[in-house]
Protein backbone atom coordinates (compact mmCIF):
# COMPACT_ATOMS: atom_id res chain seq x y z
CA UNK A 1 0.00 0.00 0.00
CA UNK A 2 1.09 3.36 -0.70
CA UNK A 3 0.98 6.21 1.35
CA UNK A 4 -1.53 8.11 -0.57
CA UNK A 5 -4.11 4.88 -0.56
CA UNK A 6 -3.09 5.25 2.95
CA UNK A 7 -4.27 8.12 3.31
CA UNK A 8 -7.39 8.05 0.67
CA UNK A 9 -8.39 4.99 2.88
CA UNK A 10 -8.60 7.16 6.27
CA UNK A 11 -10.66 9.35 4.02
CA UNK A 12 -13.11 7.03 3.24
CA UNK A 13 -12.75 6.06 7.17
CA UNK A 14 -13.94 9.78 7.96
CA UNK A 15 -16.96 9.76 6.07
CA UNK A 16 -18.40 6.27 6.56
CA UNK A 17 -17.53 7.17 10.65
CA UNK A 18 -20.14 10.08 10.51
CA UNK A 19 -22.45 8.37 8.47
CA UNK A 20 -22.51 5.66 11.33
CA UNK A 21 -22.49 7.96 14.30
CA UNK A 22 -25.48 9.69 12.46
CA UNK A 23 -27.30 6.38 12.13
CA UNK A 24 -25.79 4.43 14.55
CA UNK A 25 -24.31 1.39 12.83
CA UNK A 26 -20.51 1.81 12.96
CA UNK A 27 -20.12 2.74 9.35
CA UNK A 28 -19.98 -1.16 8.40
CA UNK A 29 -23.29 -1.31 6.32
CA UNK A 30 -21.98 1.60 3.81
CA UNK A 31 -18.23 0.16 4.14
CA UNK A 32 -19.12 -3.68 2.88
CA UNK A 33 -20.53 -2.29 -0.96
CA UNK A 34 -18.07 0.53 -1.11
CA UNK A 35 -15.22 -2.29 -0.60
CA UNK A 36 -16.39 -4.29 -3.04
CA UNK A 37 -17.04 -1.42 -5.59
CA UNK A 38 -13.74 0.27 -5.08
CA UNK A 39 -11.55 -2.13 -3.74
CA UNK A 40 -12.92 -5.37 -5.60
CA UNK A 41 -13.23 -7.82 -2.45
CA UNK A 42 -16.30 -10.45 -2.78
CA UNK A 43 -18.83 -10.31 -0.22
CA UNK A 44 -17.05 -11.75 2.22
CA UNK A 45 -13.22 -10.59 2.50
CA UNK A 46 -15.60 -6.86 2.61
CA UNK A 47 -17.70 -7.93 4.82
CA UNK A 48 -14.70 -9.39 7.26
CA UNK A 49 -12.81 -6.00 6.55
CA UNK A 50 -15.70 -3.63 7.15
CA UNK A 51 -15.50 -4.89 10.63
CA UNK A 52 -11.99 -3.73 11.17
CA UNK A 53 -13.46 0.23 11.37
CA UNK A 54 -16.96 -1.21 12.62
CA UNK A 55 -15.64 -2.80 15.83
CA UNK A 56 -13.85 0.49 17.12
CA UNK A 57 -16.45 3.04 15.73
CA UNK A 58 -19.05 1.14 17.40
CA UNK A 59 -17.53 1.60 21.17
CA UNK A 60 -17.11 5.05 20.40
CA UNK A 61 -20.52 5.85 19.12
CA UNK A 62 -21.33 4.17 22.08
CA UNK A 63 -19.86 5.94 24.31
CA UNK A 64 -20.92 9.21 22.84
CA UNK A 65 -24.95 8.41 22.60
CA UNK A 66 -24.60 7.09 26.66
CA UNK A 67 -23.06 10.56 27.09
CA UNK A 68 -26.44 12.39 25.55
CA UNK A 69 -28.75 9.69 26.08
CA UNK A 70 -27.92 7.97 29.46
CA UNK A 71 -28.36 3.78 28.68
CA UNK A 72 -29.49 1.56 30.72
CA UNK A 73 -26.71 -0.60 31.35
CA UNK A 74 -29.52 -3.80 32.59
CA UNK A 75 -30.66 -3.49 28.85
CA UNK A 76 -27.59 -3.18 27.13
CA UNK A 77 -26.06 -6.20 29.11
CA UNK A 78 -28.78 -8.28 28.15
CA UNK A 79 -29.18 -6.95 24.17
CA UNK A 80 -25.29 -7.43 23.95
CA UNK A 81 -25.24 -11.21 25.45
CA UNK A 82 -27.94 -12.67 23.66
CA UNK A 83 -26.45 -11.11 20.93
CA UNK A 84 -22.77 -12.54 21.41
CA UNK A 85 -24.62 -16.10 21.83
CA UNK A 86 -25.74 -15.75 18.19
CA UNK A 87 -23.17 -14.14 16.35
CA UNK A 88 -20.86 -16.76 16.41
CA UNK A 89 -23.48 -18.90 14.43
CA UNK A 90 -24.54 -16.08 12.00
CA UNK A 91 -20.25 -15.43 11.24
CA UNK A 92 -19.79 -19.42 11.02
CA UNK A 93 -22.31 -20.00 8.57
CA UNK A 94 -21.56 -16.93 6.63
CA UNK A 95 -17.47 -17.96 5.91
CA UNK A 96 -18.66 -21.18 4.12
CA UNK A 97 -21.59 -19.95 1.83
CA UNK A 98 -20.98 -18.33 -1.83
CA UNK A 99 -20.36 -15.21 -2.15
CA UNK A 100 -22.57 -14.07 -4.95
CA UNK A 101 -25.44 -16.19 -2.61
CA UNK A 102 -24.57 -13.54 0.28
CA UNK A 103 -24.56 -9.94 -1.92
CA UNK A 104 -27.67 -11.39 -3.32
CA UNK A 105 -29.20 -12.24 0.05
CA UNK A 106 -27.61 -9.04 1.70
CA UNK A 107 -29.44 -6.73 -1.60
CA UNK A 108 -32.66 -8.47 -0.43
CA UNK A 109 -32.00 -7.65 3.28
CA UNK A 110 -31.38 -4.38 3.01
CA UNK A 111 -34.35 -3.16 0.89
CA UNK A 112 -36.81 -5.61 3.57
CA UNK A 113 -35.44 -3.27 6.02
CA UNK A 114 -35.72 0.04 4.48
CA UNK A 115 -39.21 -0.69 3.29
CA UNK A 116 -39.91 -1.56 6.94
CA UNK A 117 -38.27 1.74 8.10
CA UNK A 118 -40.35 3.94 5.38
CA UNK A 119 -43.63 2.35 6.81
CA UNK A 120 -42.47 3.35 10.66
CA UNK A 121 -42.49 6.73 9.01
CA UNK A 122 -46.20 7.04 8.41
CA UNK A 123 -47.39 4.73 11.27
CA UNK A 124 -44.90 6.39 14.17
CA UNK A 125 -45.94 10.15 13.68
CA UNK A 126 -44.68 11.08 17.34
CA UNK A 127 -40.45 11.42 18.12
CA UNK A 128 -40.68 8.06 20.67
CA UNK A 129 -40.11 7.54 24.40
CA UNK A 130 -37.05 7.33 26.37
CA UNK A 131 -38.29 4.17 27.98
CA UNK A 132 -39.43 0.80 26.67
CA UNK A 133 -42.96 0.61 26.89
CA UNK A 134 -42.90 -3.51 26.82
CA UNK A 135 -41.11 -5.43 29.78
CA UNK A 136 -37.00 -5.51 29.52
CA UNK A 137 -36.40 -9.03 29.57
CA UNK A 138 -37.87 -9.37 25.73
CA UNK A 139 -34.60 -7.97 24.75
CA UNK A 140 -33.05 -11.28 24.71
CA UNK A 141 -35.25 -12.46 21.72
CA UNK A 142 -34.12 -9.31 20.18
CA UNK A 143 -30.64 -9.10 20.96
CA UNK A 144 -30.69 -12.79 19.79
CA UNK A 145 -32.43 -12.58 16.41
CA UNK A 146 -30.06 -9.67 15.25
CA UNK A 147 -27.15 -11.14 16.55
CA UNK A 148 -27.74 -14.11 14.30
CA UNK A 149 -28.40 -11.25 11.56
CA UNK A 150 -25.77 -9.37 12.46
CA UNK A 151 -23.25 -11.99 12.19
CA UNK A 152 -24.09 -13.50 8.93
CA UNK A 153 -23.73 -10.18 6.91
CA UNK A 154 -21.12 -8.79 8.80
CA UNK A 155 -23.27 -5.50 9.98
CA UNK A 156 -23.42 -6.21 14.10
CA UNK A 157 -27.12 -6.80 14.52
CA UNK A 158 -27.40 -2.82 15.22
CA UNK A 159 -29.38 -2.46 11.54
CA UNK A 160 -31.91 -4.88 12.57
CA UNK A 161 -32.67 -3.54 16.49
CA UNK A 162 -32.83 -0.47 15.68
CA UNK A 163 -36.05 -0.32 13.54
CA UNK A 164 -37.56 -3.36 15.94
CA UNK A 165 -36.66 -0.84 19.06
CA UNK A 166 -38.55 1.79 17.69
CA UNK A 167 -41.82 -0.01 16.48
CA UNK A 168 -42.05 -2.86 18.99
CA UNK A 169 -40.23 -0.71 21.97
CA UNK A 170 -42.01 2.42 21.34
CA UNK A 171 -38.42 4.31 22.02
CA UNK A 172 -36.85 7.38 20.38
CA UNK A 173 -34.89 7.07 16.95
CA UNK A 174 -31.49 8.11 18.92
CA UNK A 175 -32.72 5.88 21.82
CA UNK A 176 -32.98 3.03 19.78
CA UNK A 177 -29.64 3.76 18.13
CA UNK A 178 -27.46 4.00 21.37
CA UNK A 179 -29.13 0.46 22.23
CA UNK A 180 -28.46 -1.03 19.38
CA UNK A 181 -24.90 -0.14 19.38
CA UNK A 182 -24.98 -1.77 23.02
CA UNK A 183 -26.19 -4.92 21.15
CA UNK A 184 -23.67 -4.35 18.18
CA UNK A 185 -20.27 -4.37 20.12
CA UNK A 186 -20.01 -7.54 21.30
CA UNK A 187 -21.60 -9.22 18.73
CA UNK A 188 -19.16 -7.23 15.88
CA UNK A 189 -15.84 -8.49 18.01
CA UNK A 190 -17.24 -12.09 17.75
CA UNK A 191 -17.94 -12.20 14.18
CA UNK A 192 -14.35 -10.02 13.32
CA UNK A 193 -12.45 -13.07 15.16
CA UNK A 194 -14.48 -15.13 12.89
CA UNK A 195 -13.66 -13.89 9.85
CA UNK A 196 -9.80 -13.02 10.93
CA UNK A 197 -9.46 -16.56 11.56
CA UNK A 198 -11.01 -17.88 8.30
CA UNK A 199 -8.86 -15.77 6.54
CA UNK A 200 -11.44 -13.05 5.41
CA UNK A 201 -9.72 -9.39 6.48
CA UNK A 202 -8.28 -7.54 4.42
CA UNK A 203 -5.97 -5.90 7.43
CA UNK A 204 -4.40 -3.26 5.26
CA UNK A 205 -7.28 -2.05 4.09
CA UNK A 206 -9.16 -2.15 7.36
CA UNK A 207 -6.96 -0.22 9.60
CA UNK A 208 -6.77 3.13 8.06
CA UNK A 209 -10.60 3.15 7.79
CA UNK A 210 -10.89 2.41 11.47
CA UNK A 211 -8.63 5.28 11.81
CA UNK A 212 -10.74 7.57 9.99
CA UNK A 213 -13.92 6.57 11.79
CA UNK A 214 -12.49 7.10 14.89
CA UNK A 215 -11.54 10.65 13.57
CA UNK A 216 -15.27 11.81 12.59
CA UNK A 217 -17.89 9.50 14.13
CA UNK A 218 -18.56 11.85 17.11
CA UNK A 219 -19.99 14.41 14.20
CA UNK A 220 -22.59 11.74 13.46
CA UNK A 221 -23.49 11.08 16.64
CA UNK A 222 -23.75 15.18 17.39
CA UNK A 223 -26.13 15.48 14.05
CA UNK A 224 -28.24 12.63 15.06
CA UNK A 225 -29.35 14.57 18.41
CA UNK A 226 -29.99 17.41 15.93
CA UNK A 227 -32.26 16.41 13.76
CA UNK A 228 -36.12 15.81 14.15
CA UNK A 229 -37.12 12.24 14.67
CA UNK A 230 -38.76 11.55 12.11
CA UNK A 231 -36.29 13.49 9.54
CA UNK A 232 -33.55 10.85 11.00
CA UNK A 233 -35.79 8.01 10.57
CA UNK A 234 -36.68 8.67 7.02
CA UNK A 235 -32.84 9.21 6.32
CA UNK A 236 -32.09 6.44 7.72
CA UNK A 237 -34.17 4.55 5.64
CA UNK A 238 -32.97 5.80 2.58
CA UNK A 239 -29.56 5.00 3.46
CA UNK A 240 -30.30 1.49 3.88
CA UNK A 241 -31.95 1.89 0.29
CA UNK A 242 -28.27 3.83 -1.29
CA UNK A 243 -26.58 1.07 0.27
CA UNK A 244 -28.65 -1.73 -1.74
CA UNK A 245 -28.41 -0.08 -4.69
CA UNK A 246 -24.27 0.56 -4.66
CA UNK A 247 -24.49 -3.34 -3.85
CA UNK A 248 -26.89 -3.94 -6.41
CA UNK A 249 -24.35 -2.33 -9.36
CA UNK A 250 -21.59 -5.42 -8.73
CA UNK A 251 -25.37 -7.48 -10.28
Amino acid sequence: MTLLQFFLDIGLGLLLGALGGLFGIGGGLLAIPALGLLFGLDQQLAQGTALVMVVPNVLLALRRYHQRNRIDWRHALLLGFSSFCLAWVGAGIAVGLDAEAMRRGFVAFLLALAAWNLTQVYLRAGAGSPVLNRPWPWLGMLGSGSGLVGGLFGVGGAVVATPVLTLAFGVSQVVAQGLALALAAPSTAVALATYGIHGQVDWATGIPLAIGGLLSIGWGVKLAHALPQPLLRGLFSLFLLLCAALLGVKA
